[in-house]
């Protein structure tokens, strides 16, 4: 892959400088220098983009791995992702990616080839997932046009690290996405993650605010760090408030990587007791994870609490959703699903 990239589109010059404007670290750099997500540089005074056309990872997934519970269940996903990211989490379960230095994968693979494997493959949509997606925001915007203008669908795995300035392009033709909430506390994202929370609020309020967005959150449970009940009652609360009660929660466990091996891994019993509190708050979905636990995997009717969709491990069945509805009490499921 060349080194130049191509030209960025989210960017202005400060004197000497250039300045990123895609997310909200605003990364000053003079000529040479590379940002901090390691995928952006300035080259002789122009923003470029190390990672446009440079997949890595490429392969079809279940759209469960996502996660994303309430988005087409059980259909399978074409995923790809780049390296680099706008946060440094010293917890990444995918480091290897996320925390590169820049080189992405060596064969270009222009936004005409995905879309050829999108419908050689007939999957109905196509991930931006694995590293942060906001570092490689030209090529997911090129792409999800393409897809979209086909009848594809396009989800996202984000951080939801990406400045208000970027996020009407980046995500306009998202329609689905993922957002993972670190930890409900400033102190939290400023030791663990070296990034703010209130961008990823701000993000998440704006998502919300979007009926063409499907959302869902997801937090990682990392044992003695953010799995207090305090902590997880406020970010419920917020949640609820901010986003409404429809709104899956995924509580994963973690297991010790990269930078922090001194943790243990989350006890099966802290997540069961985390989906309680957080369903005894009010939340219609919530969902363990990186656990095998079929029960809290699967999606209950809010209304009657029948089963609608049975999960295990990636792979999901239908059992009791009709038209979007469950099919004991007729209760609306929030999601998209196939019928729409």
């Amino acid at each position: 892959m060349s080194q130049e990239g191509i030209e960025a589109r989210w960017w202005h010059t400060d004197g000497e400088s250039v300045v990123c404007d895609l997310c909200p670290r605003a990364c000053r750099l003079r000529d040479g220098q590379t940002g901090f997500c390691n995928a952006r540089r300035n080259t002789a005074g122009r923003l470029t983009t190390l990672t446009y056309g440079h997949p890595v990872g490429l392969g079809i997934d279940p759209i469960e791995k996502k996660p994303l519970f309430h988005f087409l269940p059980g259909s399978p996903v074409l995923s790809f992702g780049t390296v680099g990211c706008t946060l440094a989490c010293r917890f990444c379960q995918n480091w290897s990616m996320s925390q590169s230095d820049g080189r992405a994968g060596s064969r270009r693979v222009a936004p005409e080839e995905i879309l050829e494997l999108l419908r050689r493959d007939e999957v109905p949509s196509v991930a931006y997932t694995y590293n942060e997606p906001t570092v490689f925001a030209e090529y997911v915007v090129d792409v999800a046009r393409l897809a979209r203008e086909n009848g594809i669908r396009n989800v996202m795995v984000s951080n939801g690290y990406i400045s208000p300035q970027a996020r009407d392009e980046v995500l306009a033709q998202i329609d689905g996405i993922n957002v993972d909430l670190k930890g409900f506390s400033e102190r939290f994202y400023t030791r663990e993650t070296r990034a703010h929370l209130a961008p990823v609020l701000d993000t998440l309020e704006w998502i919300g605010k979007r009926p063409d967005i499907w959302l869902e959150i997801t937090t990682l449970l990392i044992p003695g760090l953010n799995d207090s009940e305090k902590m997880l009652t406020e970010e419920c609360d917020w949640i609820i408030g901010h986003l409404g009660v429809d709104v899956p929660l995924h509580l994963t466990a973690f297991h010790p990587a990269y930078q922090m091996l001194d943790r243990p891994r989350t006890p099966p019993e802290i997540l069961q007791r985390a989906r309680d509190t957080a369903r005894s708050k009010g939340l219609r979905y919530v969902y363990t994870g990186n656990v095998a636990d079929s029960e809290g995997q699967s999606t209950l009717c809010p209304a009657c609490e029948a089963i609608v969709i049975v999960r295990s491990g990636h792979s999901a069945r239908t059992v009791g959703l009709e038209n979007g509805c469950c099919r004991a009490c007729g209760q609306e499921i929030a999601g998209v699903f196939a019928a729409d």
